[in-house]
């Protein structure tokens, strides 16, 4: 895994509506690495996404990938540049089959790619319906996995997935534990994951970074994060 970071945030402060939601938040994640984020809800986590795939614009701050300042570059931009983003509820088209769903993500901006392209990508996210079969017919896994699918066939440098774990069963996870890892290993994506399962992060996180009302208040391995009495403070009797 590589040391170096491609992708981080340095100072976020965030407002929205006269409300703080991120304060001061820094971090970075290398090619191969997987980052955790964790916190109670309303933590700030998925504001933090917005802000980091330009989706919103914080106050203060700056956003980098590869060396470069993308602080105000927006979120289409910053998808032709390389970086993937899953939300928490995978919605799919609803009037689109699985096959018309591949064709739109390989037509959705130039270099155009193949059918080999969508084929490739729905065996490493272990997508194995008809391609005939209508997107809105799909079980949260399939969606998620088609949805994911739709990205990595873009080869990203960077993926934000928020929640990827929600809906699903302890056996589905078990598969989404080995998807990710495939991807992170053997591709060498660097990855930052919004996960409530701590079990999940436990198992393949290489570093956890903790919100509390917008702000860090502990990052590292995560057996060390997890024992923190802050965190438990804030996190674990929280969601008691």
């Amino acid at each position: 895994m590589t040391t170096s970071p491609i992708f981080g945030c340095e100072g976020i402060c965030l407002s929205l509506g006269g409300r703080q939601i991120l304060d001061s938040v820094s971090l970075s994640v290398s090619p191969g690495e997987i980052l955790g984020l964790v916190g109670p809800n309303g933590a700030g986590k998925t504001s933090l996404f917005e802000v980091l795939s330009g989706r919103y614009e914080a106050q203060s701050g700056s956003v980098r990938f590869r060396d470069r300042d993308i602080t105000r570059i927006r979120f289409p931009e910053r998808a032709r540049m390389g970086m993937a983003r899953t939300f928490q509820s995978p919605v799919v088209p609803g009037s689109l089959t699985v096959g018309e769903t591949f064709r739109a993500a390989r037509k959705a901006y130039r270099p155009y790619l193949s059918a080999h392209d969508a084929e490739w990508a729905a065996r490493l996210a272990h997508l194995t319906v008809s391609w005939d079969r209508p997107a809105a017919s799909l079980d949260t896994f399939d969606r998620r996995k088609l949805l994911l699918a739709c990205l990595i066939l873009r080869r990203p440098a960077v993926m934000l997935m928020d929640e990827p774990a929600s809906g699903l069963i302890n056996t589905e996870i078990d598969e989404l534990d080995l998807i990710i890892r495939r991807l992170v290993d053997e591709y060498e994506i660097a990855m930052i994951l919004i996960e409530h399962r701590l079990e999940l992060l436990s198992a393949i996180a290489d570093r956890v970074v903790v919100l509390d009302l917008g702000e860090v208040i502990a990052r590292g391995a995560p057996e060390e994060v997890f024992q923190d009495p802050r965190v438990h403070a804030a996190y674990f009797e929280g969601v008691a």
